[in-house]
C-alpha cells in the first residue's frame, strides 16, 4: 500500500530528481563549449561523474537568475557534487579555462595570444598557421591568409589542446557562421565575391562599434565603390602601419601600401581583421541611404552624410574635441 501511495504522489516523471549532497571531492575536467544548452551542459557533468542526474542540474539553473550565463571553457569540479554547487562553480568566469578573441582583432593579435595562454614562445601559432595552413580548413578563395577567418568568440582550452587544434576551430566557426547565411548569394546580391563581403566586414568593425553605426559604414562602402571613389578608411591606415588610433595625419594618407585606402581605390587586398556576427549581418545587409561620408565625432556620435561640406564641419567637430583632450595632429575624416 505504500508503494501506491509513493507512486500516487510521485507519478513517473514528476519524482525528485537524483542529486548528490554537498561540494563532492576529488577532482574532474569538464568542458562546456560555445552555444552549449542546459541540458548538453548537465550531459556532460553527469558522464564526469559530477552531477548524479542531467535534471537536477536544469533545475537549479532554472532556479538561478543568472542560469543561463555560463561561459564557454573548461571549468574544473568535484565529483559528487550537488547541482547547485556545481551549478555555482559553473557560473564563475573565473573558473572558465577558455581563450576568448574579441570581435575585431587581427590574426597577428590572435596568434599572440593563443602563444600566451599555451605559453609557448611567440610567433609558434603564427608558424604553426604558415606551416599547417592545408589543414586549417579555409575557402581556396582566400589564398591560405587566415586574416578575417579566426572567427572572435570563446573557445575551451583542455589539456589536449594545441595550436592547430585551436586555429582548426576558429576557422571551422568562421565557416559554421559564414555558411549559415548563403554567402555567396549575398555577397552577389552586393555585388561582390564572398572574399570581398569578408573584407568589408572586417572595414565595418573596425570602423563602428554598434549595429546600428555597423550598418550605415557597410552603406558608406558601397556608395563610394559604386562612385569609383577612394574609401578613404583611418581603420585600413592603423592596418598598414600596425597600429591603433583615432588620429590620422596627412602624413599618414600617403602611406605607401596596398592597405592604404586612400592612395588606392576598391577594397584593400584582404580582410584587416577578424569581424564578428553584427559586422558580418551589416556588410551583408547594408542600411539604405546615400552617405558617402561619416565620422565619429565623440564616443557614441557617428555622424552620415552626403554632403563634403557637411563632413569638414564634423571632422572639424572631432578635431576639436581631441584636441581638448589632448595634443593630437588633424584627422582627415572618411
Amino acid at each position: 500500500m505504500a508503494g501506491l501511495v509513493v507512486l500516487l504522489l510521485w507519478p513517473e516523471g514528476k519524482k525528485p530528481a537524483p542529486d548528490y549532497a554537498g561540494s563532492g571531492s576529488g577532482s574532474v575536467q569538464v568542458s562546456v563549449a560555445q552555444g552549449a544548452s542546459l541540458t548538453q551542459i548537465g550531459q556532460a557533468l553527469l558522464k564526469g561523474g559530477v552531477v548524479a542526474s542531467t535534471r537536477a542540474f536544469t533545475e537549479a539553473a532554472s532556479h538561478s537568475v543568472a542560469g543561463t550565463r555560463i561561459q564557454p571553457g573548461v571549468y574544473e569540479l568535484r565529483r559528487q557534487m550537488s547541482a547547485v554547487n556545481a551549478l555555482n562553480v559553473l557560473l564563475d568566469p573565473a573558473n572558465a579555462n577558455a581563450l576568448t578573441i574579441p570581435e575585431g582583432w587581427r590574426a597577428g593579435q590572435v596568434y599572440t595570444a593563443i602563444d600566451q595562454k599555451l605559453k609557448l614562445p611567440t610567433g609558434t601559432a603564427l608558424a604553426t598557421a604558415q606551416q599547417h595552413v592545408a589543414e586549417l580548413g579555409l575557402p581556396d578563395w582566400t589564398g591560405g591568409n587566415t586574416e578575417g577567418f579566426l572567427f572572435p568568440s570563446t573557445y575551451p582550452v583542455t589539456g589536449d589542446t594545441n595550436v592547430l587544434t585551436l586555429l582548426k576551430e576558429m576557422v571551422g566557426q568562421s565557416g559554421r557562421v559564414f555558411g549559415g547565411d548563403d554567402v555567396q548569394s549575398l555577397a552577389s546580391g552586393n555585388n561582390q565575391t564572398p572574399y570581398g563581403l569578408v573584407t568589408i566586414a572586417s572595414l565595418v568593425q573596425g570602423e563602428a562599434d554598434n549595429p546600428e553605426d555597423m550598418a550605415k559604414v557597410a552603406r558608406v562602402i558601397y556608395n563610394r565603390l559604386g562612385k569609383n571613389m577612394p574609401l578613404q578608411l583611418d581603420s585600413t591606415i592603423n592596418y598598414a602601419l600596425g597600429r591603433s588610433t583615432l588620429s590620422t595625419t596627412t602624413g599618414d594618407t600617403r602611406t605607401e601600401s596596398p592597405f592604404n585606402t586612400y592612395l588606392h581605390p576598391g577594397l584593400p587586398p584582404t580582410p584587416i581583421a577578424n569581424p564578428g556576427r553584427d559586422a558580418l549581418q551589416a556588410a551583408a545587409h547594408p542600411a539604405e541611404g546615400d552617405w558617402l561620408y561619416f565620422v565619429t565625432v565623440r564616443p557614441g556620435d557617428t555622424r552620415f552624410t552626403d554632403s563634403f561640406d557637411q563632413q569638414q564641419k564634423n571632422v572639424a567637430e572631432f578635431n576639436a574635441n581631441q584636441a581638448k583632450e589632448r595634443s593630437s595632429p588633424s584627422a582627415s575624416g572618411h
